[in-house]
């Protein structure tokens, strides 16, 4: 939300700002809130990759990267307000959400579609790296939005029936368990936008500070991405015939394990099988 008050980044360029008051707290950071929350998605993309490096294939390494990369320029965004910083965070949504349709896709121990598919793909993301970085103010938010949530909602429906075909009543509940915070999440969002006046104005004005509905997104959608994600790798292992295991990380973080004869885990299946390791 728009303040009198400019801080160490200067006046907002972005096309979009959310509900908090800018420079409220802290002189160098725009949003405190909305910066701070954004270390979550850094942080679970990251440990995705650290824990499933010698479990999972590059595909889903490279969308815990993407997902880590989205963290850095959400984090970047919401503290300087800057419309560069903006495609920072908004280009790798959009290149994650093209990975994870690619893994949806191509889901067969042997390569489903030719080559044209990816190259399809990388198409897609340039034409929609045009439409999101070079077009302004409402257009801009309104064809990113379109852009990403096409993408997320067919990869949504896509999980869904894959994992009503999982015979594993642990993938089932990690599904229920990401698809309720992703939901969660996005019903917050939505109320950011459409009820910022009394969150940000009126509650305050009773004692009540904002809530914070866009920093709760970024907690709930890194949550669910990371099980939703893993809902998808499962049955990318059972594909390539590998049973798995899940196991909580402090009791609370999930990870995919492949249990071997010496209690460790074995080789990725990236190398094995003859499994396309993209």
């Amino acid at each position: 939300m728009s303040s009198t008050t400019t801080g160490f980044w200067g006046p907002s360029t972005s096309t979009v700002d959310w509900c908090e008051t800018n420079y409220q707290h802290l002189f160098h950071i725009g949003e405190l809130f909305n910066s701070a929350s954004s270390l979550i998605l850094v942080l679970t993309g990251v440990l995705g990759v650290v824990l499933h490096r010698r479990v999972l294939e590059r595909r889903f390494l490279l969308a815990f990267a993407l997902l880590a990369l989205v963290g850095v320029g959400s984090t970047a965004f919401h503290m300087t307000l800057r419309r560069e910083h903006q495609m920072l965070d908004e280009l790798p949504m959009l290149y994650l959400a093209i990975v994870i349709v690619y893994i949806l896709l191509e889901d067969r121990p042997r390569q489903r579609f030719g080559s044209w598919f990816p190259w399809a793909l990388f198409g897609h993301a340039l034409l929609v790296t045009y439409l999101t970085a070079f077009t302004r103010g409402a257009v801009q938010f309104f064809l990113f939005q379109v852009s990403f949530a096409s993408l997320e909602f067919f990869a949504l429906g896509r999980t869904y029936f894959l994992q009503r075909r999982s015979p594993d009543a642990g993938t089932k509940r990690l599904f229920q368990l990401g698809i309720g915070a992703y939901a969660l999440a996005i019903v917050l969002w939505v109320s950011d936008i459409q009820f910022c006046p009394t969150l940000n104005e009126t509650l305050p004005a009773r004692g009540i500070p904002n809530p914070q509905f866009h920093a709760w997104w970024h907690v709930l959608v890194a949550f669910g991405f990371n099980a939703l994600l893993l809902v998808i790798a499962r049955e990318r292992l059972r594909t390539l015939g590998k049973e798995s295991q899940l196991r909580a990380v402090l009791g609370v973080i999930p990870r995919v394990l492949l249990p071997s004869r010496l209690g460790e885990q074995v080789t990725p299946p990236s190398s094995r099988d003859g499994a396309n390791p993209t």
